[in-house]
């Protein structure tokens, strides 16, 4: 559009939820009426959830940033000379110079909120594509050994090295192969993988690609949760457009290689976020938790060798194609290399996602960015890693955030999800709601899981009435749980459970011997 000025309004879920459609729906028909020529263009979501509906506009200085914009506002921003970027009560300055913003080291994430999602031109522009053209001229071995080289590491919960999965499904003998994003995104507190679908799509389709040429995989899926409509969406027409243009299909970029992608819609179940139970759904069977061996990167997806990764493992690929394994590995500390999108939820002042290198504090997360409680009221406690996540007292908020650091002293740090909560919440409560949500999601197979969720329930109800019993009974329950169940769903509940049991003992009524309380 000849001379108009860019105004963008994100189309992210978090955006439109608090009314981003209404926002540039009012925009358009007031410029139109004032004879304003601007051209409105839908990007993601910078990721500064307490500012949506974030609107920005374009100004020979840079974008500059109102937020949060109610339709409403806009008769008066526009008063205020919204187009040339004028001063008003919701004006946040250049938006690049936020200090939310400004702090942070986007790698993965930074093309998001610049870029119109489904632009090809746009994505190219800001440097898309670079990882896959260098890929397409590389061996799988090569392809691999980078990111073998650059310590990327599983981002789903995991952390296995996502190079060494890769090289054994490369080795594999098959005819055969997949690759498979895990975008079953269930934790409470967790937005990163929703927020690359919806804002940064071709950067996922770019990853997935790349991992089919390293390993000679022809056929990819990509499991996105059925509450995720927009991303659904917004991936389904990505793929679409990447076919046509060559970047998908059966011979990518002219490289004699080809790969095809999909959309499966999840189940609706947590379980499902387990890697075989989400591979027995794809294949169109209940979500039930397979036994290993054999593993998936062996006999994954209809037996065959399998890649699974999550969103984000596969979304930190192209950079590291583009820009070399070293620059990747130089972020970070010890073997947690790079960096992780920290999401911040729950009783938080500044809610949204913060991208930064491993060793940060978690401190530096809840008051640097997050501006302490949105109540106002103390902070009490951290549940770091989704549902299944401990809950991290404030003695431990100094601990440099690393997968060893953190298992050093029994936490996780998980998908990077963080629900806070003020010093109102009730520990016991939260420890007995963990066996509750296991209970409810429980894909049954294993006895461990599927009673001692149940079990667990009731001892945790009974130890106001029989503390030393009933917490020698809990302990004993939350151990069984942790070396007997199949998976993650049962293995990791007792997490939350026994770190509000050691670190808020007083909220169970009970004083914990001096060891439990480490």
């Amino acid at each position: 559009m000849s001379g108009a000025i860019k105004v963008f309004v994100p189309r992210d879920s978090a955006a439109l939820a608090v009314g981003a459609n209404e926002v540039a729906t009012v925009l358009q028909i007031e410029c139109l009426r004032r004879g304003l020529n601007i051209e409105i263009v839908r990007n993601g979501s910078r990721g500064l959830f307490w500012l949506e509906p974030l609107v920005e506009v374009e100004t020979p200085q840079g974008r500059v940033a109102y937020g949060p914009v109610a339709p409403d506002d806009v008769t008066s921003l526009l008063d205020a000379q919204l187009l040339a970027g004028g001063g008003h009560a919701l004006s946040q300055g250049l938006t690049e110079q936020i200090p939310y913003l400004a702090k942070q080291e986007r790698l993965t994430f930074a093309r998001m909120g610049i870029t119109d999602p489904l632009s090809l031109q746009d994505y190219e522009t800001h440097g898309g594509w670079e990882g896959l053209r260098r890929a397409s001229v590389l061996d799988g071995e090569a392809i691999v050994q980078q990111v073998v080289d650059s310590g990327l590491r599983g981002r789903g919960g995991a952390a296995f090295p996502t190079g060494i999965k890769w090289q054994t499904v490369r080795k594999a003998n098959a005819t055969q192969k997949y690759i498979v994003c895990n975008a079953d995104e269930g934790d409470s507190g967790t937005f990163s993988d929703r927020m690359v679908m919806e804002g940064d799509p071709y950067m996922l389709v770019e990853g997935m690609t790349i991992a089919a040429m390293a390993v000679g995989a022809t056929q990819g899926y990509v499991y996105i949760r059925s509450e995720y409509p927009h991303a659904i969406a917004v991936m389904n027409e990505a793929i679409s457009r990447a076919t046509t243009a060559g970047y998908l299909g059966n011979d990518v970029l002219g490289s004699g290689r080809a790969f095809r992608l999909e959309v499966r819609k999840a189940a609706g179940a947590y379980v499902c976020g387990e890697e075989t139970a989400m591979l027995e759904s794809i294949e169109g069977r209940r979500g039930i938790v397979r036994a290993k061996p054999p593993l998936p990167a062996l006999q994954g997806l209809f037996g065959q060798p399998t890649v699974i990764n999550n969103v984000i493992s596969l979304a930190c690929v192209p950079l590291i194609l583009a820009r070399g394994a070293a620059f990747y590995r130089d972020y970070g500390m010890g073997r947690s290399r790079g960096t992780l999108p920290f999401q911040l939820a729950g009783n938080i002042r500044n809610g949204g996602l913060v991208e930064k290198a491993f060793g940060l504090t978690l401190r530096e997360l809840l008051y640097d960015f997050g501006g302490g409680s949105r109540s106002g009221r103390p902070i009490k406690a951290v549940q770091v890693g989704g549902p299944l996540g401990t809950y991290v007292p404030d003695s431990q908020w100094d601990i440099p955030i690393d997968y060893e650091a953190y298992a050093a002293v029994g936490a996780v740090v998980g998908h990077g999800g963080l629900v806070v909560h003020d010093d109102t919440a009730d520990m016991a409560k939260l420890a007995r709601y963990a066996m509750e949500f296991c209970a409810i999601e429980s894909c049954g197979k294993c006895t461990p899981c599927r009673i001692g969720s149940t079990r667990g329930m009731e001892v945790i109800h009974r130890i106001a009435d029989d503390r030393d019993q009933q917490v020698t009974l809990l302990r004993d329950l939350c151990d069984t749980m942790l070396h007997g169940s199949l998976c993650a769903m049962g293995g990791m509940t007792p997490y939350p459970v026994l770190s509000a049991l050691n670190h808020y003992p007083e909220d169970f009524g009970i004083e914990m011997p001096q060891e439990h309380t480490s």
